[in-house]
């Protein structure tokens, strides 16, 4: 039974691993990608605000 538990756990790590490594490597992608365009229009439109708030 001992063994047993030791198996589940061990397999259950694995899985949490196989997860981990999964989620990683889909993080990894995402920000290789470019920012959508309209973002970096927003973006553009906020840092031009806080620049004429800050004069």
């Amino acid at each position: 039974m001992a063994a047993e538990k030791t198996q589940a756990t061990a397999g259950k790590a694995a899985i949490r691993n196989q997860i981990e490594e999964n989620l990683k490597r889909v993080y990894e992608t995402v920000l290789q990608e470019p920012v959508p365009g309209r973002f970096a229009e927003l973006l553009a439109q906020l840092r031009a605000q806080e620049q004429e708030a800050g004069r």
